[in-house]
């Protein structure tokens, strides 16, 4: 499928402006601050598993059906319930306190969030 591999991070803009916006604790700002996070997906039709790795051993995953409520998890720790949508090819997801989506472009997955008119983009290469 189209959103299927494995993902690490090469660049991103606009993080310390973003993550001050939704209010991330300090501990997590510096754990994802210029990281390697790898991000696994595997995507069986409308159904997902998406994973993000961060160094030292911290995982985060959600499993979701595209237009199904679901049981999610932000990257600050905050448990909460979504629906995610697939808009154009992107996977789009609102956070509590954020909007997200996520595409294939040039082969890389771009990750966009948004909050309180700031825009976190973050672009990792396929590994695998």
């Amino acid at each position: 499928m189209a959103f299927t591999g494995k993902y690490e991070f090469e660049s991103d803009e606009n993080y310390d402006d973003f993550v001050k916006a939704i209010g991330l604790p300090s501990e997590k700002v510096e754990m994802g601050k210029n990281c390697k996070i790898v991000t696994e997906v595997v995507q069986n039709g409308n159904d997902f598993t998406w994973t993000q790795h961060f160094p030292g051993g911290c995982t985060t995953t959600n499993t979701f059906t595209i237009g199904k409520e679901a049981d999610m998890e932000t990257m600050g720790g905050k448990k909460f319930k979504a629906t995610v949508k697939m808009e154009g090819g992107k996977v789009v997801a609102d956070f509590p306190n954020y909007h997200h989506t996520a595409e294939i472009a040039g082969g890389k997955l771009v990750e966009l969030s948004t909050a309180s008119g700031v825009t976190y983009k973050r672009t990792s290469k396929k590994i695998a």
